[in-house]
């Protein structure tokens, strides 16, 4: 990816510099402090939120750019499947297919990992042996609607985040905050900081399940809170977005909001994932595209 020069977002904000000697200990163990430092961040000018994700989404990536980006996209994608009719079959296909997304061509990367529901991780485990590709899996009663009001009543969010962060071990945990519920720039923001206090390892737009999912602009806000909390804390969080991310164009405007909000740092697996189920298959027919000017039939690539 390329950056123009002076096109970053402005350098981190003065009220987070003052918050540099920030004690997430200290913060976790008082609701007060807690709500008294989420409601001090810097509130988000939506307007200009807005206008900036507008202006980036215009950008243009062009031959080797854009065949990297490509490239780059797929190996940040969690191919998901999160249906009440999966079967071990499907996951054992979905595998396949994001190991070795273009069986004869190994130019092309696996995906980053393959999300599935928790009774077919054993299935899926199996399935990637030998492979770089990660299994994820959502937990917590996922989609949220399938938890009773008794225990969700149990627990505050800070509290939940920080056990299941302990639950995880080494595994990675990923905080899906459901931004379409969330109102406003300034809450997603505060959740964000929230969740990356309790310990997540990667914050997420959305499930997938609830509209608006993942917009441009929540990411830009996503990145600036990551961009920030790792400038104060020192510690690197991933974002993650998914829903209705079904294109190249689509995956491509992302990594230009992340290119010019966090930094090349954050183009990387490690840093960057799109959750999704549909978009492989077009990445793979654009990526043709840019090799041989025409465009993979839609019989060439299998079914996700």
């Amino acid at each position: 990816m390329h950056t123009v020069e002076g096109s970053r977002a402005p350098a981190v904000a003065p009220r987070y510099l003052e918050a540099a000697g920030l004690d997430a200990a200290a913060l976790r163990s008082s609701e007060t402090r807690l709500a008294r430092f989420l409601a001090g961040l810097p509130g988000v000018d939506q307007v200009g939120c807005d206008a900036r994700a507008a202006a980036l989404a215009t950008r243009s990536i062009k031959t080797t750019a854009k065949l990297h980006a490509i490239e780059l996209a797929v190996s940040m994608i969690d191919l998901t499947t999160l249906e009440g009719a999966d079967t071990e079959g499907k996951v054992r296909h979905l595998c396949a297919k994001g190991a070795h997304p273009e069986p004869l061509d190994e130019a092309v990367p696996p995906v980053a990992a393959v999300c599935v529901y928790p009774d077919l991780v054993a299935v899926a485990r199996a399935a990637l042996r030998g492979t770089t590709v990660k299994v994820a899996s959502v937990a917590t009663a996922f989609p949220s609607g399938r938890a009773s009001i008794a225990v969700k009543l149990q627990g505050a969010v800070l509290e939940e985040v920080v056990a299941v962060k302990a639950a995880c071990g080494s595994a990675h945990l990923k905080v899906i905050l459901e931004t379409g519920e969330l109102g406003t720039y300034d809450n997603v923001r505060r959740a964000a900081w929230l969740a990356m206090l309790g310990g997540a390892d990667f914050v997420k737009t959305s499930t997938g399940k609830v509209a608006p999912a993942a917009t441009l602009p929540v990411a830009l806000v996503l990145l600036e809170a990551v961009r920030d909390f790792d400038a104060v804390t020192g510690r690197a969080v991933g974002v993650k977005v998914a829903g209705g991310i079904r294109t190249s164009k689509d995956a491509i405007r992302y990594l230009v909001v992340v290119n010019e909000t966090t930094g090349p740092a954050w183009l990387s697996p490690h840093r960057f994932r799109i959750g999704a189920s549909g978009l492989l298959n077009d990445l793979l027919r654009q990526r043709r595209k840019q090799l041989t000017g025409a465009y993979a039939g839609h019989d060439d690539l299998s079914l996700e």
